[in-house]
């Protein structure tokens, strides 16, 4: 049987650092939330991130535009969280409706309130090393969870399946900066289960139910899945969570794994915002 790697209890030791911290800061760090609409799933991840800032004690702000609102509408909430000191981080809720420029938009974000890494200057900074910026959330919590189980990365083959800016080539980087060496695999990648046997770290990030199996397994793997769908009311993984926990030699569930440490590591980077807005 695999060890799972539970990412609640990581997320639960990366937000009593941040409340430590925000009780040395003096003040509360404030998360601007900017949506688009009122999409259910959008509304309930924010209700989750309000939960998790009040038990580290942040503050967060709503900026709500309608649906049919379009790039200038969003530019302009944007240019307001720039201008305002008492707003340290920012997170848009992506993906945004079609006939928004969505590039534009996160591109005019100040890179220091970008602490979900996901405008063009961030992500540049991160791909050539610069120790400064955020990250994308989901693509650092995937390497907080494995640091939180003493699995060291150097050396390892790691394949990670999808190449999204939020997961796939921003973690690509983070591998390869603690000296792993990485695969990044694609729709159009061949042999896709000889390439997910071959790792000794396989990352599933694609959002395809079940997509890994039996055959891309195989025994002493590290196994995280990323990639969520709601089936139905039950959310479900890219990785079939009974062959990994009968294969390999430890996996991350969907949900309470990767997931889990997200949000924890969102208002970490938020408190190191407000820390560096004050020194």
């Amino acid at each position: 049987m695999a060890e799972l790697l539970s990412g609640r209890a990581a997320a639960a030791a990366i937000r009593a650092d941040v409340a430590a911290r925000i009780a040395q800061l003096g003040f509360a760090p404030r998360l601007a939330l900017l949506r688009v609409g009122d999409d259910p799933d959008d509304l309930a991840y924010i209700r989750s991130i309000e939960r998790q800032c009040e038990t580290v004690g942040a503050e967060t702000e709503h900026f709500t535009l309608p649906l049919g609102c379009n790039t200038e509408d969003l530019l302009r909430s944007i240019d307001t969280v720039n201008r305002r000191a008492d707003l340290h981080g920012c997170l848009l809720l992506r993906p945004l409706p079609a006939g928004i420029d969505e590039h534009a938009v996160c591109d005019a974000l100040l890179p220091e309130k970008d602490i979900d890494g996901m405008s063009s200057q961030s992500l540049g900074a991160l791909f050539v090393g610069n120790r400064w910026a955020f990250a994308p959330c989901t693509a650092q919590a995937c390497v907080e969870l494995l640091d939180y189980y003493h699995l060291p990365l150097a050396g390892l083959h790691a394949v990670i399946l999808g190449r999204s800016l939020v997961v796939g080539r921003p973690l690509g980087q983070l591998l390869l900066q603690r000296d792993a060496t990485v695969t990044l695999c694609h729709s159009k990648s061949r042999e896709l289960p000889l390439l997910c046997r071959s790792a000794d770290l396989l990352i599933a990030a694609v959002g395809q139910v079940g997509l890994v199996d039996k055959q891309c397994l195989r025994g002493d793997q590290i196994v995280l899945d990323v990639g969520t769908t709601m089936c139905g009311e039950q959310l479900m993984g890219d990785v079939n969570a009974a062959d990994a926990d009968a294969l390999v030699r430890a996996y991350s569930p969907v949900p309470g794994g990767v997931g889990a440490v997200t949000t924890a590591v969102l208002l970490r980077n938020l408190v190191t915002a407000a820390e560096r807005a004050v020194h």
